[in-house]
């Protein structure tokens, strides 16, 4: 059972209900990833990987109240060797998941091309593509022929002014997530992109200062439409 005193994912281990599958979100800690991952545990048994500990507690806690079931996976996404006992630990509990929503994601400030950050610029190709690169060959055969992965584009921001750092790292790790849709058409697992409305999350605030956050989709009702698009009685 999960224990907060020691937040390793081994030790947080829960059986999810024998009529509900697995679900994989990493990046579950707030914004969508948060909302996706709550609007899942009524159907899943969801296994929340993020960093930030005292967020992914608060999910669990909403994620109980509402008489679902999470394991969670306080991990860092770009850790090779983390992720690859995150991925061992769910084969050998589960034999594998139905689902994985990858929205762990680095949004670096704003800047003009010229004056990027070298941190900010390591850090989003860090998150942003170099773990594609393991993510990917880890969860693949944890999803099988018939599960689905979901990734989420955002198409405003390759090539806008001052988005540089995010928005070519961003393009890129859609990019991969392509190949492997096209590579996977025949064979499984079903990979879909999918492209979000507006949603008013902090990065967003930051992003654009002074919008009309009113006219924003929340990210419930955001999460609740796109998993509407995929989510089907076989997963």
């Amino acid at each position: 059972m999960k224990t907060r005193k020691t937040p390793r994912m081994t030790d947080q281990i829960q059986t999810p209900a024998a009529d509900r599958p697995v679900a994989l979100v990493t990046g579950a800690s707030r914004g969508l990833g948060a909302a996706l991952a709550y609007a899942l545990s009524h159907s899943h048994h969801v296994v929340a990987v993020a960093r930030t500990v005292g967020a992914l507690e608060e999910l669990d806690d909403r994620i109980q109240a509402a008489g679902g079931s999470a394991t969670l996976a306080p991990m860092d996404v770009t850790k090779p060797d983390a992720m690859a006992q995150l991925c061992r630990s769910i084969y050998d509990r589960w034999g594998g998941i139905a689902l994985w929503a990858h929205t762990a994601v680095h949004t670096a400030p704003l800047t003009p091309a010229s004056h990027v950050d070298a941190k900010d610029w390591s850090k989003s190709l860090e998150t942003n593509v170099t773990a594609m690169g393991h993510l990917v060959p880890y969860v693949a055969p944890l999803l099988g022929r018939t599960g689905t992965a979901l990734f989420f584009d955002d198409p405003a921001a390759p090539g806008a002014k001052f988005f540089a750092s995010y928005g070519a790292t961003k393009a890129a790790q859609i990019a991969m997530a392509r190949s492997w849709a096209a590579e996977t058409v025949r064979t499984g697992p079903r990979v879909q992109i999918l492209t979000p409305r507006p949603m008013p999350t902090a990065v967003r605030a930051r992003f654009y200062p002074g919008e009309d956050r009113a006219a924003l989709t929340p990210c419930p009702d955001e999460a609740a439409r796109l998993l509407a698009t995929v989510l089907t009685p076989a997963t």
